[in-house]
């Protein structure tokens, strides 16, 4: 039986969450976990030690860090307690980068702690840091630090940045939301970056969607067209002989499973069907954008099986819609220009575009559902009638399925 949603507001699954951290090139270096305790909308921690010890008890026993990590490192927030209690320690510190609240008092007790735990090789990041002379302990100690760029002027952040300079540590510039941001912050020699700048269109006012790029829209239009018949697709895929490689090579991949090698583009439709083949043909359009982060293809990818696990669990006939609608939803990050020009130019339905861009209906409540759970903002996670829990194993077999299916598109 579904649950109502007052019985969802009361229960007690615990969501975990990431968001990535990047280099200076835009590549992932590692992912903050996010965490929300029980209670569907409950965004705020009375008790801080237990929402990060939930944390480690999702993210260690019960979910495993791989799912949610892969080989890449995780930040972890730590508080006082957490630290003068020792369990920081049952951490893998190969994997993990304790990150130090900002409401840390730095007491003898804690540089103690601090001291020890990065003498047995634990990375230590300092959180939201502002700076204040009673800091400098803690700056000693630490090996990276996080400036909330939206909290201080440009001005302001160049004064850190020159005076946090004089330690042998790495900067992260954290809540970048443009591009313009981004661009700031690394002129001024930011290690790492972390925010969703990455996800937003990097375009000039009035902009139409760049020339090289209107060969991909095009073929997604068509692609798009509800009675396209494989013939067509065919012919649309042997237009571009680098997108015909990549296909039948990914095709006859170990990840496709396929009983015999494929020959032709005709001969994979038949076997894998047209809305499959839709479906490899579109994400590997969007792959072929070089110059564009490879993780915003990992968010388009995530948020349209999280979408089509959701569109499931409602027992929704047309899933592939809402497939659609979650790996539609960066596309102005793809085409740098304003989302309704791109969907302008696309042959999609009046309830797809309401979705995508007013969040209206069932497919934009779905939508909201998973942007908001992405991006931490547990208040927004709710959806219909589906239990939080399901919500959860949603997101991690999202997780799952990007990584595999984008692991054969690379190259």
């Amino acid at each position: 039986m579904p649950m109502t949603e007052t019985s969802s507001m009361n229960n007690t699954t615990a969501l975990v969450g990431r968001q990535p951290i990047y280099g200076s090139s835009v590549d992932v270096f590692a992912y903050e976990l996010l965490y929300r305790g029980g209670g569907a909308n409950q965004a705020n921690f009375v008790d801080g030690d237990a929402a990060t010890a939930n944390v480690m008890l999702n993210a260690m026993l019960e979910i495993g860090l791989e799912p949610i990590v892969g080989n890449r490192l995780a930040f972890i927030n730590m508080t006082a307690n957490l630290i003068l209690g020792q369990l920081c320690q049952t951490l893998p510190k190969e994997q993990v980068v304790l990150e130090i609240l900002e409401n840390v008092e730095p007491t003898d007790q804690i540089i103690e702690a601090l001291t020890e735990l990065s003498k047995q090789g634990y990375t230590i990041a300092l959180d939201d840091f502002i700076y204040h002379d009673s800091l400098q302990p803690l700056v000693k100690i630490a090996d990276i630090v996080k400036v909330d760029v939206m909290a201080l002027s440009h001005e302001e952040i160049e004064e850190h940045v020159l005076w946090l300079r004089q330690y042998p540590l790495k900067l992260l510039a954290e809540k970048v939301e443009t591009h313009e941001d981004f661009e700031f912050c690394r002129a001024l020699g930011f290690d790492y970056f972390q925010g969703y700048f990455f996800c937003k269109p990097n375009v000039i006012a009035g902009a139409r969607v760049p020339a090289n790029r209107v060969a991909i829209l095009m073929l997604l239009a068509k692609l798009q067209e509800r009675d396209i018949e494989i013939s067509q697709i065919e012919k649309e895929i042997k237009s571009d002989v680098s997108l015909s490689y990549k296909l039948l090579r990914y095709v006859n991949s170990a990840y496709c499973g396929l009983p015999r090698k494929v020959d032709s583009i005709a001969q994979a439709a038949c076997m894998v069907g047209v809305d499959k083949l839709r479906m490899w043909v579109t994400l590997m359009s969007l792959a072929s954008m070089e110059e564009k982060p490879f993780e915003l293809l990992v968010t388009a990818t995530v948020r349209a099986y999280m979408c089509e696990q959701l569109g499931r669990a409602l027992h929704q006939d047309a899933v592939e819609q809402f497939f659609t609608i979650g790996l539609f939803s960066v596309l102005d990050g793809f085409f740098d220009c304003a989302l309704s020009e791109v969907l302008n130019s696309l042959p999609l339905s009046p309830e797809v575009k309401d979705a995508l861009l007013d969040r209206t209906g069932l497919l934009g409540e779905v939508l909201g559902c998973v942007i908001a759970f992405e991006q931490g903002e547990w208040q927004e996670v709710k959806c219909a009638q589906i239990d939080p829990s399901v919500i959860q194993n949603a997101y991690i077999e999202a997780i799952e399925w990007s990584t595999q299916i984008l692991s054969g598109m690379k190259g």
